[in-house]
């Protein structure tokens, strides 16, 4: 698959790629998806349910980088003509989230896979997983 020069799916073709559902979707628009990374973005709504007093708690957070994840094998299914797959996140290691976006921010996730687990979309993994938003903190 090769880096897509346009938007893949916004928010009203995003669940073509992701099994969840509202309230559940944490991603709003998947930007690019190759053999090693993906990337999506997601605007951070005031009633989202992992927002307490205006702040995008941890839970969204890893909840997103969860579905940019499932977006990218959301997206090989498509390719196969399949629907996406249920997965789950099979552990967490070394993760630090130091500051927590706004409500009504966006943030820009980027996974890159290190390993491949051949049948598995989340998986175990030794190095530490770095967040980066292109957001700036008020």
């Amino acid at each position: 698959m090769a880096p897509s020069e346009k938007i893949i799916a916004d928010e009203s073709t995003i669940g073509q790629y992701i099994p969840q559902q509202q309230p559940m979707v944490m991603i709003g628009k998947l930007l690019s998806v190759d053999e090693n990374k993906t990337v999506t973005s997601f605007v951070i709504k005031k009633d989202n349910i992992f927002v307490m007093n205006d702040l995008f708690r941890e839970a969204g957070m890893i909840e997103n980088m969860a579905q940019t994840a499932a977006a990218a094998a959301g997206f090989a299914a498509r390719q196969s003509g399949l629907p996406p797959r249920v997965g789950f996140i099979g552990g967490i290691k070394n993760l630090e989230i130091s500051i927590l976006p706004e409500a009504g921010k966006e943030i820009v996730t980027e996974v890159v896979v290190e390993e491949d687990l051949g049948e598995s979309i989340i998986g175990f993994w030794d190095k530490p997983v770095v967040v980066q938003s292109k957001w700036e903190p008020a």
